[in-house]
């Protein structure tokens, strides 16, 4: 047997001169090819002892359209080469078939083959490295940790391919009812830019002109979904912690008692804002069917986003994110007292204290009357009269003294933590280019990984594959009848 040779010869050389001359690294990665070929070996062998598929001199094979079968009796030897974790694997199996027809091997199915050249396992692995960092990295890691070697094109593929079960997966899955979890289900959506290739050939630019951009970028609507406690706190409370910061182990502290449980992040380039929305109220409906959770959305300033969440998410709090209420309070601050000021701060800091006490109206007042009483022009009163036409918009979700009390999220902190996470850090990179297909796959892939639910999802893409390939009660041995 050669595994049994492939043994000895590796047991030969662990003892031998030539080995002990030799340090641990130099025994390590001996060892480990060695050792490679060994259990390549011992899986050819296995494969080998479960047969070519012979089940007899023809097979009858359901029809799709109708219900008869036709008889494949062509029955021929055939070969293919499988790439496992320990190298190639070569299988010899019967094939039956017809003219007009594609062979069917029964050893196929018995060992569940893939649909490609690569096992499983391989893609399992280059997959999850492809979603942590670039493709040429992760055919380098794959190729380091295995030995075998895959075109970044067919790795690319490999991604694709992966994402295809990726909505079937969470529709399906339906909350854990054995799991208690808080009692506020939160939902959150916002958008990002992922740089996409250029349908013309780039041109070479000495200085790029005034708002013109390095690439083209495409929106991706991205998501977070989760339970949470209450986290009851007071407007004083939110003010200094944005201002006076607590110290990082008091942050930690907090947070483990009132975090995100649960949190699954998902994104999507090619669906529409109505039908990801859509995806992101079903998700919520499928951890809460009963409803007996209090279900809060928090978004940013976005018009067309409010408006479509609130058509479509009923009997839900619409929350608009705090942070960009006080990004625009900044710019207001800056515009009348200077960067960075002391009196630019107190400005910032005494009217967050008002939106937050429930005092949103005086607020939109207040900033009214600085630019008639000061007589302020141009960039300055343009600032602070945007900013008072935002915040009276969007009163009807600036109730923060209500939500503070019931202990609702006021920041979209998730979902841009999501925008970042899922998007900036993977798909943003230096020189990155993307086609819609490519990140559309991406973009899943890696949201089932950051989610937590990345084995569980390749687990169930890999039986709905096989499912897709071998599907029940399409062939069955023929049974030939002798009459006596």
């Amino acid at each position: 047997m050669d595994a049994r040779r492939e043994f000895d010869s590796l047991e030969k050389w662990l003892y031998c001169e030539d080995a002990t001359a030799l340090g641990l690294r130099g025994i390590e990665l001996g060892e480990e090819l060695r050792g490679r070929q060994l259990m390549r070996l011992l899986l050819q062998a296995h494969v080998e002892h479960r047969g070519d598929g012979d089940v007899g001199a023809a097979i009858e094979v359901m029809q799709q359209d109708v219900p008869s079968t036709i008889r494949y009796t062509h029955k021929r030897m055939h070969v293919r080469n499988i790439m496992t974790i320990f190298g190639k694997v070569r299988i010899r199996r019967v094939g039956y078939g017809m003219v007009g027809k594609d062979s069917i091997h029964p050893l196929d199915e018995q060992l569940r083959l893939p649909a490609r050249r690569y096992s499983h396992e391989v893609q399992r692995r280059l997959v999850k490295i492809a979603v942590q960092g670039p493709f040429d990295e992760a055919v380098e890691g794959l190729q380091e940790a295995t030995g075998v070697r895959i075109p970044k094109r067919s790795a690319e593929e490999i991604v694709i391919d992966a994402c295809r079960d990726f909505d079937s997966f969470y529709a399906r899955r339906r909350g854990d009812r054995r799991r208690k979890t808080g009692a506020i289900l939160v939902g959150s959506v916002d958008c990002k830019g992922i740089p996409m290739v250029k349908k013309e050939p780039a041109q070479k630019i000495v200085r790029r002109q005034k708002g013109q951009k390095a690439n083209k970028k495409k929106m991706a609507t991205v998501a977070a979904v989760f339970t949470q406690r209450p986290n009851i706190r007071t407007a004083q409370q939110v003010v200094e912690s944005l201002f006076d910061p607590p110290l990082p182990q008091q942050r930690c502290r907090k947070r483990r008692k009132c975090g995100p449980e649960r949190k699954r992040v998902w994104a999507s380039l090619e669906a529409g804002k109505d039908a990801f929305i859509d995806d992101v109220n079903k998700e919520m409906n499928r951890r809460d069917p009963r409803k007996r959770k209090i279900r809060v959305v928090v978004t940013d300033g976005e018009r067309g986003l409010q408006r479509r969440v609130g058509r479509i998410m009923k009997d839900v709090t619409l929350v608009l994110d705090f942070l960009h209420v006080l990004e625009r309070l900044w710019a207001c601050g800056h515009a009348r007292y200077g960067e960075g000021s002391k009196e630019a701060r107190e400005f910032v800091r005494l009217r967050a204290l008002r939106i937050l006490t429930g005092q949103v109206s005086q607020v939109v007042k207040g900033l009214r009357q600085i630019v008639t009483k000061r007589r302020l022009k141009g960039e300055k009163r343009k600032t602070l009269l945007a900013t008072a036409g935002y915040y009276y918009r969007n009163r009807s979700r600036m109730q923060y003294h209500e939500y503070l009390r019931k202990g609702f999220p006021i920041a979209s902190g998730a979902v841009e933590g999501a925008c970042k996470n899922l998007i900036k850090d993977r798909m943003e990179r230096s020189g990155m280019r993307w086609t819609s297909r490519m990140a559309e796959a991406m973009i899943k892939v890696r949201a089932a990984y950051l989610s937590g639910d990345f084995e569980d999802y390749w687990d169930y893409h890999v039986n709905q594959e096989l499912e897709r390939l071998y599907p029940d009660g399409r062939w069955r041995p023929l049974i030939s009848v002798v009459l006596k």
